[in-house]
């Protein structure tokens, strides 16, 4: 177990970055938490993930910009202050089909792997 931080600085968090999208982990085990996980997903114009599966719950807020987000195939898109919630054994996609950066505050629970299409595996340093 990590040291516990009750407080951390937008300095403080660490910053992850993978199929073009940039995850900014807040609240994980490296940092006390025992658990949840919390980041910011900074999602760039354009850009659209690939679809996984998720092992367990995941919570979606837009803070800025518009994103696509799919849950078991139903797509809504996501505007400032619009949540949604991926249950475990769900398919996920992500998608910023605008110009302009978008960002997700995402929580979970400690242990989040994602099961991509290919049947690998992730296990995310920012949900681990």
């Amino acid at each position: 177990m990590g040291v516990v931080m009750p407080f951390v600085t937008a300095t403080e968090a660490v910053a992850h970055e993978i199929h073009g999208v940039r995850f900014v982990s807040y609240a994980a085990p490296a940092r006390g938490s025992q658990e949840l996980c919390a980041w910011r997903c900074e999602v760039p114009a354009g850009i659209a993930g690939p679809p996984h599966t998720v092992s367990r719950e995941e919570v979606f807020l837009a803070l800025y910009g518009a994103v696509e987000l799919s849950v078991d195939g139903e797509t809504r898109s996501l505007a400032p202050g619009d949540a949604a919630v991926a249950r475990p054994g769900s398919r996920v996609r992500l998608a910023n089909r605008t110009q302009e950066p978008a960002a997700l505050w995402v929580t979970t629970s400690i242990g989040l792997e994602a099961t991509m299409t290919d049947g690998s595996r992730i296990s995310p340093p920012w949900a681990n």
